[in-house]
């Protein structure tokens, strides 16, 4: 599981919760089924509009994605690359079909096939870039349902206050019950300003940030697959690569490699 996407919406909820009580106040009061149908239900209802059925039914495969860590190892990808590109200076492309099966990374395991089968070069770039281009349309899309929501979850808000005080207004008898029902009403906008806050738009730039990653260690294999094919030096193939790593990732190539 992912500590920071865990520890961060823990704080979050924690931190709105305990100032409350730190103000005097009691947790029940923050509690209205009212708002919470009118605002969860209006933002999943505003939000599917705009999104089709199979984008919708992602969604809990993009929460498995936000709060279990995937592991990217660049360095790993690097070495992994580096070894197939000595073991085809020394034995030949086709000597790689045997080590397909042990590749985890299916964009690096579908680029070296087709460069063992022989295809063009340019023909090899085209098909892993649009590949890569449709990855990254994916995921923007998935990032793109949680913005929508946390878009629409502080408007759903506002609408559900006003709606709680047209009907508190709608019935000024009894006056000792105007305050406790205008706070409740007020309750939908700190649901919707709340969740879109804590929840939805954080969600999203973790997916954002998760694709980046990814794309990062795409980016590196695509051209590790072209310097493997061109049979460039392993050392040169290594630089080529290190060079999409921080400088403080670098070092550390260099240490383990030592």
């Amino acid at each position: 599981m992912d500590l920071t996407t865990t520890l961060g919406l823990i704080i979050g909820i924690g931190g709105l919760l305990v100032g409350v009580v730190v103000e005097g106040g009691h947790l029940a009061s923050m509690i209205s089924l009212p708002a919470f149908i009118i605002i969860f239900g209006g933002t999943v209802g505003a939000t599917a509009i705009g999104f089709s059925v199979k984008d919708l039914k992602n969604v809990p495969t993009l929460l498995r994605i936000a709060f279990f860590e995937e592991d990217y190892d660049v360095m790993q990808l690097i070495a992994l690359v580096v070894k197939f590109a000595e073991k085809a200076r020394k034995e030949g492309l086709l000597a790689l079909e045997d080590d397909l099966a042990t590749i985890d990374n299916k964009f690096l395991r579908k680029g070296m096939q087709l460069v063992i089968d022989g295809t063009d070069a340019e023909l090899v770039r085209s098909i892993m870039e649009t590949e890569l281009a449709f990855i990254q349309e994916r995921h923007h899309k998935g990032a793109s349902i949680f913005d929508a929501a946390g878009g629409y979850a502080p408007t759903m808000g506002i609408i559900g206050t006003v709606m709680g005080l047209v009907h508190v207004l709608g019935s000024l008898k009894d006056a000792d019950a105007l305050g406790p029902a205008i706070a409740t009403a007020f309750l939908a906008t700190l649901y919707g300003i709340g969740s879109a806050n804590v929840f939805f738009l954080p969600i999203a730039a973790k997916l954002k940030n998760r694709s980046a990653n990814q794309i990062v260690v795409y980016e590196v294999a695509l051209e590790g697959i072209l310097s493997v094919q061109a049979g460039d030096n392993p050392r040169i193939v290594e630089e080529k690569l290190e060079a999409f790593l921080p400088p403080r990732d670098r070092i550390k190539q260099s240490n383990k490699e030592k």
